[in-house]
């Protein structure tokens, strides 16, 4: 067993001093709570006979007080297809309540909305801020204060992150979070993406693109690329807030429901303790540990943004200077879609999640003493569960299984965690290294400017993007108007480097989970809306993007220039119903939330 790596212990002793006055706060204000949280016994008759009345079958359970109740939080529906499964989830999760001699009810839904339907489209700028909105929803799913634990079941981009700030916020219970797991593989990522660039230069029609997409995204469960669904279910293993392994395990198989079922009974035994709530649970080293799992993941670029969030609603401080510190150190383990060839179905076929862990905890790269919600600690997420002899076991994993995919520390693919903080007089920025070949980790080109994504993609079929350029695409921060993702710039950016150009994207906007190839220095702070730095570039300034030194910068004198002046918020489809969010954001390394900063979180 290695002894912890020297900048993890450092930067996990700064996060802990940098977190201890917020971190002492939250948890006082959560003894507070679970020392004043009712008793059945004490409540009146009335709010019991209204919490009981729609619960047929448990009624007398819960009149006499039997066992423990388990609040379900879910984020079921049909549009996305990661949450499908959960449409029978609160049926199944009741009888296996009962089974432990405990129930289950449904406490309340959250707003869950898919990236990939809004992407391009004006709904995106809805997107960040739904994190908010779930986060508030489920805070009231919890407030009825009659469960004894919560189930949060959500898997996509903002729901993990808005499930996990609203459950903090009743963290005196413990909680788990429950995956329905990845739809089984379609098409080749790589034949997607060929023919997403074949459209964009007019060498296909739709009829060929739609039966693309629909070859990749066909069935329940999640896409199967390594987005920021899939990054949100590695980090809950990486914190130990799974039933160990049941990231990648696809939904209607009697694994699935094994491990479900196991989740629901490890509820039971949490109830009425006081040893894993979710408070303790999650603090800085779970934090960090999730930070560490990204990198060596290669995750999604939209954690740079909820990984703060998500620790400030329990008290912790981590920004992006910690994060890149810490991506020094830690090595590209796995190359997974967007990164690799190979989806998430063959990750965790080649030993997934369990070789990771183990890998980092062997080579003092992950904090091994963080307070899992499962009874054997965090060296139970080295192994995998299997269903064997009609029982649910779990087994080691020593070795990959396929080394394109997953290799050890000793042989990684890259020495560093490929997440770069670029920093000059353009302010701060994320570079996503590990999807970019190295040799275009220095881009330094004119600039063109544009205001929205439909103006960039306009530009490209006009053939006025087909040289070295830098593209800067300002006001689409969170407070500008809420932070879209700009995936739909991937195509089109694609195809002028592979046409030998020099292509970078700057922006205050995020990128998709999926995006790489194309250098890109995204959530770029402070945003351009007010009079951020990107506000004062002209067409044509030299602009200089470099993961190699970190710099994100351009020549011209900026402090002689006029901002150009905020363009005006767009209304329809219920934007305007955001607009008090993204005027109380804050910026990106924050977290980007208009709901912590109004709290003082």
């Amino acid at each position: 067993m290695s002894e912890l790596n020297d900048t993890l212990h450092r930067v996990t002793r700064r996060v802990i001093e940098n977190s201890r006055d917020g971190r002492k706060a939250y948890l006082d204000l959560m003894r507070r709570e679970g020392d004043r949280r009712p008793e059945r016994e004490a409540v009146s008759c009335s709010v019991l006979a209204h919490a009981f009345a729609g619960a047929l079958e448990d009624q007398a359970a819960m009149k006499e007080n039997r066992g423990p109740n388990i609040g379900i939080v879910s984020a079921y529906n049909d549009m996305l297809s990661a949450h499908q499964p959960y449409g029978r989830y609160p049926d199944r999760m009741k009888i296996y309540a009962r089974e432990f001699g405990a129930t289950a009810q449904v406490a309340g839904g959250t707003p869950a909305m898919c990236d990939g339907v809004t992407q391009g489209e004006d709904g995106m700028e809805l997107s960040l801020f739904s994190r908010d909105n779930i986060a508030m929803a489920t805070g009231v799913a919890l407030s009825h204060q009659m469960y004894d634990a919560a189930a949060l079941l959500g898997i996509c981009d903002k729901i993990v992150p808005g499930l996990m700030i609203g459950a903090l916020r009743f963290g005196h219970l413990p909680a788990i979070f429950v995956p329905s797991g990845p739809m089984p593989s379609g098409i080749s990522n790589k034949q997607k993406q060929e023919t997403r660039q074949k459209f964009a230069t007019g060498q296909v029609g739709r009829d060929e693109l739609l039966e693309s997409e629909l070859g990749s995204y066909h069935s329940p469960g999640t896409c199967t690329f390594f987005g920021t669904a899939n990054s949100n279910q590695m980090m809950m293993e990486m914190m130990g807030l799974h039933v160990p392994g049941s990231a990648f395990v696809q939904p209607g198989t009697k694994l699935r429901q094994a491990l479900d079922r196991a989740a629901v009974q490890r509820m039971v035994e949490l109830s009425g303790t006081t040893e894993r709530t979710l408070a303790q649970v999650v603090d800085e080293k779970a934090i960090i540990n999730a930070a560490i799992g990204l990198l060596a993941t290669g995750g999604s670029t939209n954690h740079a943004i909820h990984i703060p969030a998500m620790a400030r609603a329990a008290g912790i401080r981590i920004d992006w200077s910690d994060m890149a510190e810490l991506s020094s150190v830690v090595p590209l383990l796995a190359r997974v879609y967007p990164n690799g060839s190979g989806d998430v179905n063959q990750f965790h076929h080649a030993g997934g999640m369990a070789y990771v862990i183990g890998e980092l905890l062997e080579a003092g790269l992950a904090h091994r003493d963080i307070l899992t919600v499962w009874e054997d600690g965090f060296d139970a997420y080295t192994r995998e569960p299997v269903w064997q002899d009609e029982k649910l076991q779990w087994s080691a994993v020593t070795q990959s299984r396929d080394d394109t995919m997953l290799r050890p520390v000793a042989g990684a693919f890259q020495p560093d965690g490929g997440m770069k903080l670029l920093t000059g007089n353009l302010g701060r920025a994320c570079f996503k290294s590990s999807a970019v070949a190295q040799e275009r980790w220095t881009i330094e080109a004119p600039c063109r400017v544009f205001q929205t994504q439909a103006d960039v993609i306009a530009a490209f079929k006009a053939g006025e993007l087909y040289k070295d350029v830098v593209v800067v695409v300002r006001f689409q921060g969170p407070r500008a108007n809420g932070m879209p993702e700009l995936h739909g710039l991937t195509p089109s950016l694609g195809v002028l480097q592979d046409r030998g150009h020099r292509v970078a994207l700057v922006t205050d906007g995020r990128m998709s989970g999926a995006s790489g190839k194309v250098p890109a220095a995204i959530h770029c702070t402070p945003e351009a809306k007010g009079g951020g730095p990107l506000s004062l570039l002209q067409d044509g300034d030299l602009v200089t993007v470099c993961a190699a030194t970190g710099a994100l910068s351009a020549t011209a004198d900026l402090s002689k220039r006029t901002p150009a002046p905020d363009p005006a918020q767009e209304h329809g489809v219920g934007r305007e119903l955001f607009r008090m969010m993204q005027a109380n954001a804050d910026g990106a390394e924050q977290g980007a939330s208009a709901m912590l900063a109004s709290a003082g979180l």
